[in-house]
């Protein structure tokens, strides 16, 4: 038995001491350098793997070892080749290091560290780049993945093989530092994770620097808010080439990043449709347990709280994947227009519907599936995704009824590039809108199913309120979809584009779209050039320019080239496997070449490192020891094995620990072999005792109050308007009968209703208006509907009853 050092639950020594990442943002380009720092306090000599998440959008571009004073520069060859030349050098007694994709993911990498010698260090550098995404709130989003849940794996399909334990038990520690800089002053900077004080570097503003507190317990993923004063301006970068590379080739030449941010006109945004076809599909599986299937509730009461739709080509399917989804579903279901079809599909490792088919929106309906709704629970098993995406696009579309994909999931799917591709396969019927739910939700699966599906992709951790976010995706589904989309570059003689960003099927008001291009030649003459982005929007036709100097700016680095590189590389990726394999491999032989020639990584290539100066052949047997990830608690806290419902959060091969009792972990506890994470690689734990068992059970949770807001609108009718009864009273913090006195002699009950509820909202709830402002659009509608002669008294009165100074105009009447 080891006694000292880093050990795992099992007593096993890990190799890996330390990990410090540096963080440099430039505006929204994140530049990231993290360091894995080991040792070898064992006898013998070791070989050590971590399996660990990366960004889904990351470009990584450069990884290198050192031991002592000697540093090896890894470079980028086809997989194969790199996995021979490891093996090869491993076998020989010599050091090396590789560093590959995931076939399955491109948010998963392996390291594998071969060969420490007995006493012997190693640093691992590690660098990649990436674009920051835009936030509801205007804030721009960074996310360093620090957990790593189990992916579940379909029957059949094999995938990456995992040590895991509790966030709590990680043996490793980790430093976390960021430096930012913007043309604009820089607000503020938020994170989920405790931060040292925000410190400033200059007077304006325009840089600061922040540190992660000491003692992070490796329970979430490492989030920061950047936000910028004046914010989300357009943009064009030119960066210039590497001055070692080719002229003509994409490291050689200079690349331009535009970011665009569209305004629509304002008559267009405000004209909405009442029609749709909501598909809800809830992931149910046992990783959306506990408080997360709560939240989902929110926001399907909300998703149709308009008689709205905007009319689109498309048609609406919303998948759920469950987290805190309970009250999203009755928020939409309370929300959802009449004239409107619904549905809702729940899926594990399998998948059932509510009703054979989407059925029209009504009172009865609506009840129906609140009844329904209620009686969920994340007992379905794993998560199943792709079966119920095929069965939902093999449904016809109902004419006249856009349909809109909202998945909710915490992305624990292992075939992510298989999901992408049948969204991408039928992106002509439908818009893609997902949320990734808690820590360690694949970036790449929510991500590209958003991108694929012409839609918009949300991150929701920690504490973060789930509604305003799925309020912006909603309002971006509600937009008319735009249509013709087209770029054209007017550049200087004699410098011409060569685009390396895909086609761009979607544009949202006032959110980013980034384009990357290649300039090649040059010009003697003018550096001006300019970039149009053109589209037609309810029939009209719209540009947005932008003017730039084509001349790059001095000493910007690579990370330009880099992100365009990347771009290129996916488009190329999913191309070679819509040809499937087998063709004639150009299209992989182009991702080599360009892999190889930027330096980014692919799923066809890696980086390799082979220490071939140390002269001494390495001696005694290897010891492979696996370096543990950090998983997240489910289950109130408890961690939970492969049969349970909820998702491993032990480490393969570990000591016995805790396990759910049959009646929390669902079905899937009593199954034998537990198929579905076996496939993906976890080794089964160690059977335990039955009385451990007690001690574990998860205790029910108590009720808790319901919130104001949602009791309020759980009381709307589906016609949207509300009914005088205590309940309503109740919500407004009145008796029925001082309800009713208060009431116009010639108001109808039901408009009187509708009024104070609509004064309410406006009245106290106006922190939150853009949660309930399309249901409010929804309940204003029908007011209107009932050329009521009593609005202006019964607004006077309801503001009486009260305490509140609504006028007329600002309830929409």
């Amino acid at each position: 038995m080891y006694c000292c050092g880093l050990i795992t639950a099992q007593k096993e020594p890990v190799p890996l001491k330390s990990i410090d990442v540096e963080l440099e943002v430039k505006d929204h380009v994140a530049t990231v350098v993290s360091t894995l720092n080991y040792e070898n306090k064992e006898d013998n000599p070791v070989e050590a793997v971590f399996i660990f998440p990366m960004p889904g959008d990351a470009a990584v571009c450069h990884f290198s070892a050192k031991i002592g004073q000697t540093e090896i520069v890894a470079e980028v060859k086809e997989k194969q080749q790199a996995r021979d030349e490891y093996d090869d050098a491993l076998s020989s007694g010599q050091q090396a290091f590789l560093l590959e994709e995931s076939e399955q993911s491109p948010d998963i990498f392996r390291l594998s560290v071969g060969s420490l010698s007995p006493g012997e260090s190693a640093s691992i550098r590690l660098e990649y780049v990436t674009e920051l995404s835009v936030e509801a709130d205007d804030g721009l989003r960074f996310c360093l993945p620090a957990v790593l849940n189990p992916r579940y794996q379909p029957q059949g399909s094999t995938g990456v093989q995992v040590t895991s334990i509790p966030a709590s038990l990680v043996p490793y520690s980790l430093s976390f530092s960021a430096r930012v800089s913007s043309p604009r002053p820089i607000s503020k900077i938020e994170s989920s994770c405790s931060l040292d004080p925000l410190q400033y570097l200059n007077t304006d503003q325009t840089q600061a620097t922040v540190k992660l507190a000491a003692g992070h317990k490796f329970d979430k993923d490492i989030e920061l808010l950047i936000y910028y004063k004046d914010a989300h301006k357009p943009t064009a970068v030119v960066e210039a080439g590497q001055s070692s590379a080719e002229a003509g080739t994409l490291m050689g030449d200079p690349v331009v990043m535009v970011s665009l941010y569209p305004e629509f006109p304002q008559s267009v945004m405000s004209s909405l449709a009442s029609c749709g076809e909501f598909v809800f599909v809830m992931d149910r599986s046992g990783s959306m347990s506990g408080a997360c299937i709560k939240n989902a509730k929110v926001f399907i009461l909300i998703y149709f709280s308009s008689d709205v739709f905007h009319s689109s080509p498309h048609t609406v399917a919303l998948i759920i994947i469950p987290s805190s989804f309970k009250d999203t579903l009755v928020l939409l279901l309370k929300s959802i227009p009449v004239g409107c079809y619904f549905n809702i599909v729940s899926f594990g490792s399998r998948y059932e519907h509510m009703f054979p088919k989407s059925v029209a929106y009504t009172q009865k309906t609506m009840e129906e599936a609140l009844k329904k709704v209620e009686q969920m629970d994340a007992n379905m098993g794993g998560t199943e995704i792709l079966q119920p995406l095929k069965q939902i696009y093999s449904q016809p579309c109902i004419p006249g009824q856009p349909r809109q994909l909202f998945v909710f999931t915490d992305g624990e799917v292992g075939n992510t590039k298989e999901v992408i591709d049948l969204v991408k396969t039928n992106s002509a019927s439908h818009r893609c809108f997902t949320f990734g739910i808690g820590e360690g939700a694949s970036t790449a699966l929510i991500n590209g199913m958003a991108k694929q599906g012409g839609g918009h992709a949300q991150f929701i951790t920690g504490t973060d309120r789930m509604q305003p976010k799925v309020m912006q995706s909603l309002r971006f589904s509600l937009q008319q979809a735009v249509t013709d989309i087209s770029v054209r570059w007017d550049l200087p003689m004699g410098v011409s584009a060569i685009v390396l960003s895909p086609q761009l099927t979607a544009i949202f008001q006032g959110q980013r779209t980034l384009f990357y291009a290649q300039l090649t030649g040059q010009s003697s003459d003018t550096a001006d050039g300019s970039m149009t982005l053109k589209y037609s929007l309810a029939g009209q036709p719209s540009e947005e320019k932008l003017n730039f100097n084509v001349r790059p700016a001095e000493d910007t680095g690579l990370a330009i080239h880099r992100l365009g590189a990347r771009t290129l590389i996916r488009s190329l990726e999913m191309e070679e496997r819509e040809r499937g394999e087998g063709q004639d491999g150009d299209t992989k032989k182009k991702v080599v070449d360009l892999s190889v020639q930027s330096g980014v990584s692919s799923s066809f290539t890696s980086f390799i490192a082979v220490n071939k100066d140390n002269g001494k052949t390495i001696q005694g047997p290897l010891m492979h020891r696996n370096i543990p990830v950090p998983m997240m608690m489910r289950c109130g806290g408890m961690p939970v094995l492969h049969g349970c419902s909820a998702p491993l959060r032990l480490m393969a091969d570990a000591a016995p620990m805790a396990e759910m009792n049959a009646k929390s972990c669902g079905p899937r506890a009593r199954s034998k072999g537990m198929p579905g994470l076996k496939a993906f690689g976890f080794s089964k734990p160690a059977a335990l005792k039955k009385k451990s068992l007690k001690k574990c059970a998860v205790a029910e949770h108590s009720e808790s109050p319901r919130d104001p807001l949602l009791q309020l609108v759980s009381l709307q009718k589906a016609s949207g308007c509300w009914v005088m009864d205590p309940s309503l009273a109740a919500s407004l913090e009145k008796t029925i009968k001082e309800v009713e006195n208060s009431k116009p002699a010639v108001a109808d009950k039901e408009v009187w209703a509708t009024i104070l509820a609509l004064i309410w909202l406006h009245g106290f709830k106006m922190d939150l208006k853009e949660e309930w402002e399309l249901l409010a659009m929804k309940a204003a509608s029908w007011l209107r509907a009932q050329s009521a002669a009593c609005v202006t008294e019964c607004v006077e009165a309801g503001n009486s009853l009260l305490g509140c100074s609504v006028q007329k105009d600002a309830l929409g009447l």
